[in-house]
């Protein structure tokens, strides 16, 4: 999908934040709607249907938190990515944010650069929902489910089945933070798992493997892949 395709709803109900951060991602080239409270962002999400949510925690009226319930609710945005944009940034706040519903959490303030960057990486999940067939990539790995390989810098890596089922479905969805119940559930299915511990096994020698940076672990959640 093209950047000029791409929707992005923005909910803040600081008219700085608004003019500031949408002001960059339309320099992107990016579509920016704009919102001021949990209310008025469901409306806006109804009627605008984006790609992508960047939505404040406390605001008036309604709270980013129960608005991203709803939001949820709704059939035509199953798919939205929703990012929260605060200065909260405690590990229960985030974990509050993430049983939400959210796929990600940005703490403010951030610097515009670098906020467009997380905003990339947020995207590229939409490339990973469209991928065709059994070849996904990201950044420069390529990934061959039917082949069960993985090519990275010209260099193939053999990884055992489940850690390369793992890897797929992170991969899938760069900047979706995975819970492990999801993980258990599409990795393991319904074999038996020693523990909760098997997830943290697998992607320690993910890191080793292929890469510490790429891997980010959500205290209390569950991890994402990082471009």
């Amino acid at each position: 999908m093209k950047k000029k395709d791409i929707k992005i709803l923005l909910v803040d109900d600081e008219p700085d934040i608004l003019e500031i951060v949408g002001y960059n991602l339309t320099q992107e080239g990016y579509q920016v709607v704009t919102a001021n409270n949990g209310k008025e962002a469901i409306a806006k999400a109804k009627k605008e249907l984006p790609q992508l949510i960047i939505m404040d925690v406390m605001m008036p009226e309604m709270d980013g938190m129960e608005a991203c319930e709803n939001i949820r609710k709704i059939p035509e945005l199953t798919d939205v990515i929703i990012a929260f944009l605060t200065a909260r940034n405690e590990d229960y706040s985030q974990v509050a944010g993430f049983d939400a519903g959210a796929d990600d959490y940005i703490a403010k303030p951030i610097k515009p650069k670098l906020l467009v960057s997380k905003v990339k990486a947020l995207l590229r999940r939409l490339k990973g929902e469209d991928a065709k067939g059994d070849v996904i990539r990201v950044g420069e790995i390529e990934i061959n489910r039917e082949e069960y390989k993985i090519i990275s810098a010209g260099k193939e890596i053999i990884l055992p089945r489940k850690e390369f089922e793992l890897f797929y479905l992170l991969a899938t969805k760069p900047g979706k933070v995975f819970k492990r119940e999801e993980i258990l559930d599409k990795v393991w299915g319904n074999e038996v798992v020693v523990g909760g511990r098997t997830i943290d096994v697998h992607i320690r020698k993910l890191r080793e493997k292929i890469g510490d940076d790429l891997f980010k672990t959500i205290k209390g959640v569950g991890y994402k892949l990082e471009l």
